[in-house]
């Protein structure tokens, strides 16, 4: 038969005459031909050979074809073995029985060789779709088998870094439901060298893998920045920069990143396209939408990208609350979301605000809806600093070659106070000192409110006490932003000196500003209040290092640290 392979094919039929002419038209045909004059016979012979076709006879002693032709389907499995009733045009009761019972076409008595010719070929082609069908379903499964390994290597791997940072913190909770196996929301917490907490919510295009392209670079961004010291401003120029480089045109990351200062008791937010988040008052009860005041990261060019930032007082006890839009987004089977509005109810119905977490996550799984999106949720509460462990650093180097007999100034003006931080490169020249190494958080804190103080009172000229509630704290902070714009002199001048002393040393740090000076004593024995920040820094910096002294009337800071037996 031109075009086509030989196929085995089963015959049963009672009737001899019959069989011996189907057999002698088959044959002529170039296939193969197993017969049977039952339908026991047939199921046995299938069960055995496995021919490709069937043509049977629907009346049969024994087993009828009905029966027999359930019996062969079921020992075919998934492969489609075609099977033709033999029957005649007046047994129409017969014919809906034969499709019913697993029959995919009949061929009517007296046989007609060129139909049964046609049917056979017909039946083929459909045998032959079926097996193309299937092979085709199992390379796909394959394929889709061999992904998804690929994808939960590559999960496993992201985890470890995604999860590398403080996630574990006592003062976070968190929940994170993928839509598929990558999850397109990215959480990152991690501490700072001074013991505050970098947290980033961010919420990529899409969701599944394409959406998780660009967390690797920006989890990378994130922790190693954060670990040097740097602040969200640095932080988010070089996020935004690096995914603006690295992303296709349509991909881009709205995201929330937060700097929580314990010791200081205030939050530094950025919002870039995502939904509102919340700072929860857990004296008062209000609440506060952290609303979205950016583009999402990725989307503008480094020299239009605006890194401004809102700092806020924080209480202890306070609760910041952020989520994705796959929370709010999440459908009930009737087409209606969960949306903003039943979230502020939530919001607004909670009496014990280390419930709120948890009150949410219930009121989403009573909605009962299905989510389209990756939802991700996170709280993060204001404790006193020492009930969090932030991680110590851990050097791979012995430190026998650190510099020990040095001195070096600095001395930073207009143009650099208004875009660059020193604090991150400062520190890590001191880490070169491994006597100064366990001290590495204390330091770091003391060079920040020595730097803090000399740019904002001394140069900037700013008055502390507006930080006495929250309107003020919001005033300090825009109109810090406000004159740093429009600085234009002044300067900060910085003096690191490092002296070996028996099997020990000492560093003695002093910095000088071009201020007006202030009176010290004055200020250090002021209360300080629950939100202001008056005398807190100063009584910080005699807290933690060795030695602390203010002369010039206060524009010049003096501050020792120690280590060996100084210490």
């Amino acid at each position: 038969m031109p075009g086509s392979q030989p196929l085995t094919i089963l015959i049963a039929e009672d009737s001899a005459a019959d069989r011996l002419l189907l057999c002698t038209i088959v044959r002529k045909q170039g296939h193969r031909v197993l017969t049977a004059e039952n339908g026991h016979q047939a199921v046995a012979l299938f069960a055995e050979q496995r021919p490709q076709l069937v043509l049977l006879d629907a009346m049969m002693p024994v087993m009828d074809g009905f029966e027999a032709a359930r019996q062969i389907k079921a020992l075919a499995g998934e492969s489609l073995v075609p099977i033709i009733f033999l029957t005649s045009l007046s047994e129409r009761d017969a014919l809906v029985r034969s499709l019913e019972a697993g029959g995919d076409d009949f061929l009517a008595k007296p046989y007609n060789p060129v139909i049964l010719a046609a049917k056979i070929k017909a039946m083929d082609r459909l045998r032959r779709l079926q097996a193309t069908v299937m092979e085709q379903r199992d390379q796909i499964a394959r394929h889709h088998h061999y992904l998804l390994n690929e994808q939960r290597v590559a999960k496993a791997v992201f985890d470890q870094v995604a999860h590398a940072g403080c996630l574990s913190a006592p003062n976070i909770r968190y929940l994170q439901s993928p839509y598929a196996l990558f999850n397109g929301d990215l959480l990152l917490a991690a501490f700072t060298p001074t013991g505050d907490m970098h947290v980033l919510l961010g919420d990529f295009t899409g969701h599944g893998l394409p959406a998780a392209v660009g967390a690797m670079p920006l989890a990378e961004v994130f922790y190693g920045m954060t670990a040097k010291g740097y602040g969200l401003a640095q932080t988010l120029r070089e996020m935004n920069a690096k995914l603006n480089r690295i992303l296709p045109v349509d991909m881009f990351c709205c995201a929330t990143l937060l700097n929580l200062s314990f010791q200081r008791r205030l939050v530094e937010v950025w919002n870039g396209g995502m939904p509102d988040g919340y700072l929860q008052r857990s004296a008062s009860g209000e609440r506060l939408p952290l609303v979205s005041r950016h583009l999402p990261l990725g989307i503008l060019s480094p020299q239009h990208f605006d890194d401004k930032t809102e700092v806020l007082p924080l209480a202890l006890g306070d609760r910041i609350f952020l989520l994705s839009d796959g929370v709010l987004d999440t459908r009930a089977p009737g087409d209606e979301l969960f949306g903003v509005e039943r979230l502020h109810q939530v919001l607004a119905a909670n009496r014990q605000p280390e419930r709120l977490f948890v009150e949410i996550s219930r009121a989403l799984s009573d909605f009962g809806g299905e989510s389209r999106d990756d939802v991700s949720m996170v709280e993060v509460t204001m404790v006193e600093p020492d009930r969090l462990m932030p991680s110590p650093l851990i050097y791979s180097d012995s430190g026998a070659s650190s510099p020990l007999d040095w001195s070096m100034s600095f001395e930073f003006r207009a143009e650099t106070l208004k875009r660059f931080n020193p604090l991150p490169y400062l520190l890590q020249l001191l880490q070169e000192i491994h006597g100064l190494r366990a001290q590495s958080g204390a330091l770091y804190s003391v060079l920040a409110e020595l730097y803090s103080n000399a740019l904002e009172h001394g140069v900037l000229g700013l008055d502390s006490s507006l930080k006495r509630d929250a309107a003020g704290f919001a005033t300090y902070y825009k109109e810090r932003n406000r004159r740093l714009d429009a600085l234009s002199g002044g300067y900060v001048r910085l003096q690191l000196r490092v002296e070996p002393i028996g099997r020990g040393g000492r560093l003695v740090i002093e910095v000088s500003d071009s201020g007006k000076g202030f009176d010290v004593g004055a200020v250090l024995a002021r209360p300080v209040m629950e939100h202001g920040l008056s005398g807190r820094g100063l009584k910080l910096i005699r807290q933690l290092s060795r030695q602390a002294d203010w002369a010039d009337d206060g524009r010049t800071a003096r501050v020792e640290f120690a280590w060996g037996a100084l210490a």
